[in-house]
């Protein structure tokens, strides 16, 4: 029941663009990365990876797979791409973090005793019936576990903000070399990217070396993946140091070599894909003991993930930018409820999938009705939940 938990858990960043204007294709981006995270936690219960359903279908582990390995990193990068304009309008670096606090931790400390306890309630009575939900809810909160599900997403990232406003204060020239990079990026995206995946390997190699890739250092509810933490804060302060070169003057410029290439992108991430999967094929039938991995596994496995990362995300940033002028998008009606669905849909999702278990249905069917209820759900709650009086400040 863990695995459904704890992997490839994500969100969705809240949208703290600088009131001067909005950006269509980054906001759609956005979005897109929300229905991903819906997506991912409709699908996993019926995969290899997450076997928790008697149903499963391989096509969703391609997608898992996928999934789990960019969009977390992806979240943090929109993230970061707003932290140098937003601290350069605010005279004191105070009301930042009072901000961020409403923004993040608010809603955190709200939905770790709500939706959280709520959600998991659906797996602990698949295994007592009998439990009741004030006894559950107690233990949770008293003796532990005290998992987060996907709201991890939320403490990583105001740390990060925090410590993005922390290093401001000391020099705002500090960001200086990565936007840079960031503007010889608008003509050379090859190099930007080069570095992207250079620094992430670095950080990310090691830490899976050191840690593996399953662990999780947990306090409560404040968890995060031990060997992903540094590659999520290399992909907060790339977007950090794009934001302060300027979105329209960096790699992402619409009108920039990045956009223009889209598809290669999408080829050039199918190569490491390809090795991830080559990988896993080892390791299930080649290696004698494929609970224990040696080194030079999880090594070469840490480098392709690195590199898929990181051409995965070009591609899809690559894409929106390309084709951000079309005019209206399915993706648009969802745009300002993205942040509140990514906040209520975990519990929505694990009920639906307990509700779906003892039925006799195919994976793909189950998958589509957790997947179209669940979003379906959460919209509506989102809704409801923004005309509560100063709701709009956190969702």
């Amino acid at each position: 029941m863990t695995i459904v938990s704890q992997s490839g858990a994500a969100a969705a960043a809240p949208a703290a663009t600088h009131p001067a204007r909005r950006n269509a294709a980054l906001d759609r981006t956005r979005t897109f990365l929300t229905v991903l995270v819906l997506i991912h936690h409709a699908v996993i219960p019926y995969t290899y990876f997450g076997h928790t359903d008697d149903k499963s279908w391989l096509g969703f582990d391609c997608v898992v797979l996928a999934t789990d390995s960019f969009f977390m990193a992806m979240f943090f990068m929109l993230s970061g791409l707003f932290l140098w304009p937003s601290l350069d309008h605010r005279p004191m670096t105070g009301s930042f973090a009072r901000d961020r606090l409403v923004r993040l931790g608010l809603p955190f400390a709200i939905t770790a005793v709500t939706i959280i306890p709520i959600a998991y309630y659906a797996l602990a009575l698949r295994e007592t019936p009998q439990l009741g939900f004030a006894e559950f809810w107690r233990n949770m909160i008293t003796v532990g576990p005290w998992p987060s599900g996907p709201l991890w997403f939320l403490w990583v990232l105001l740390i990060f903000n925090l410590i993005g406003g922390a290093l401001y204060r000391i020099s705002p020239q500090v960001i200086v070399p990565l936007s840079r990079l960031s503007r010889h990026g608008f003509i050379h995206p090859v190099k930007f990217f080069l570095f992207v995946f250079a620094v992430t390997a670095l950080v990310y190699v090691p830490m899976r070396l050191v840690f593996g890739p399953s662990y999780w250092f947990e306090f409560g509810p404040f968890s995060v993946q031990a060997s992903r933490v540094l590659f999520y804060a290399v992909y907060f302060f790339v977007g950090a140091g794009i934001g302060a070169a300027g979105v329209d003057r960096s790699v992402l410029c619409i009108d920039g070599q990045m956009a223009k290439g889209w598809w290669g992108w999408a080829l050039l991430a199918l190569v490491p894909y390809g090795a991830m999967w080559g990988l896993i094929y080892v390791k299930r039938e080649i290696l004698d003991n494929p609970d224990i991995l040696p080194q030079w596994y999880e090594a070469c496995y840490g480098l392709a993930f690195a590199a898929f990362s990181a051409a995965i995300i070009f591609a899809i940033l690559a894409f929106f930018l390309r084709f951000r002028r079309t005019g209206w998008s399915m993706l648009d009606p969802l745009q300002n409820d993205a942040y509140g669905i990514f906040l209520v849909h975990y519990a929505f999702m694990l009920w639906l999938q307990y509700w779906l278990f003892d039925y006799d249905l195919p994976a793909v069917a189950k998958a589509a009705m957790v997947l179209v209820l669940g979003l379906t759900l959460s919209w509506i709650a989102t809704s409801a939940l923004r005309k509560i009086p100063g709701a709009y400040r956190v969702l």
